[in-house]
């Protein structure tokens, strides 16, 4: 059996599988074009690009992707940038705008008015159903087997038939998801489609550092633990020394501020961090991850990880 298209808000993916926007510079332009080209939605992760930045990427991801490709932003409303960002994605012409890590009202408005979908990303049927009134194309339904920050303390296995329950358009599962075999069970539980983050990360198009790739094909389930963010929800990473210091509340002092968040604990730079981990320093760095990451055994490209999950859902 093949997998079946994922549509929304009219635009259509052959592959039902979203590509996670990770930031800071993981999910860049050749990953999500990639991803597009191969038939899924590739995501660029806005948070931590300045606008034209962000306008340069979508640019190279369309230009990778093809005609057909389905490409798309990821943008953390905490960011004091989101405007500004949500902005130039939609006059680059974006596909669609993801967003999480927060509730916004005026992004409904802003997305309409450019009549691009907006997915938002959920955490509880509550806001689902706040979602799907305001105008939402669909929602993708985050459990706490997710890397990044974590806005539920639920399990996929919990959160899905909640979400799915609550709203009439399409729900996405995301969360510890590592195979055809899971897409398949998700898809017949009554998900639109799947989000996956961490695999993506482990592929040779990902911008992450060797360094960064390499401890996601090394790690164990031990390797993997929650942090404290500055953003004010808890985190999911692996094991390093920074990792480490931030459990024991032992927080590096903070060089320069750039007030990238509209709120934060300043307890450290959360951007500095995981920019360090993307540019290889991962003793220092802050290295996001989900549960899935510890399935990571080698660096695929793309093309072979879509494959190897189309495979894997036809034989389940």
């Amino acid at each position: 059996m093949e997998m079946p298209a994922l549509t929304i808000g009219g635009r259509t993916a052959r592959v039902p599988v979203i590509q996670g926007g990770m930031a800071v510079r993981i999910s860049m332009a050749p990953l999500a074009g990639a991803v597009a080209r191969a038939g899924g939605i590739g995501v660029i992760a806005g948070s931590g690009l300045t606008p034209e930045e962000l306008t340069a990427e979508i640019a190279a991801a369309r230009g990778i992707a093809g005609p057909d490709g389905v490409i798309g932003v990821n943008i953390m409303v905490a960011i004091a940038r989101f405007k500004g960002l949500v902005q130039a994605s939609l006059d680059a012409g974006i596909d669609l705008v993801i967003a999480g890590a927060g509730f916004s009202r005026e992004v409904f408005q802003w997305c309409r008015e450019a009549d691009t979908p907006l997915v938002i990303i959920v955490g509880s049927d509550r806001v689902a159903q706040l979602a799907q009134r305001f105008g939402a194309a669909a929602v993708i339904a985050e459990s706490f087997e997710a890397g990044g920050h974590l806005g539920t303390e639920k399990s996929l296995t919990e959160l899905m038939p909640e979400v799915l329950a609550s709203v009439d358009i399409p729900v996405i599962a995301a969360g510890g998801i590592h195979d055809g075999h899971r897409i398949r069970e998700l898809i017949e539980m009554g998900a639109a489609g799947v989000q996956m983050g961490s695999l993506f990360a482990a592929t040779v198009e990902s911008s992450a550092s060797a360094e960064f790739k390499r401890m996601y094909v090394e790690c164990t389930a031990d390797d993997v633990m929650l942090v404290k963010s500055p953003v004010g929800l808890p985190g999911r990473a692996l094991r390093n020394p920074l990792a480490m210091r931030l459990d024991r509340q032992d927080y590096p002092p903070i060089e320069s501020c750039v007030a990238c968040l509209k709120k934060c604990n300043r307890e450290y730079c959360i951007i500095d961090k995981l920019i360090k981990a993307q540019q290889g320093d991962v003793d220092a760095g802050l290295v996001f991850a989900g549960e899935s990451a510890v399935h990571v055994s080698e660096i695929p490209t793309v093309a072979q990880l879509i494959d190897r999950l189309q495979a894997e859902y036809a034989s389940a």
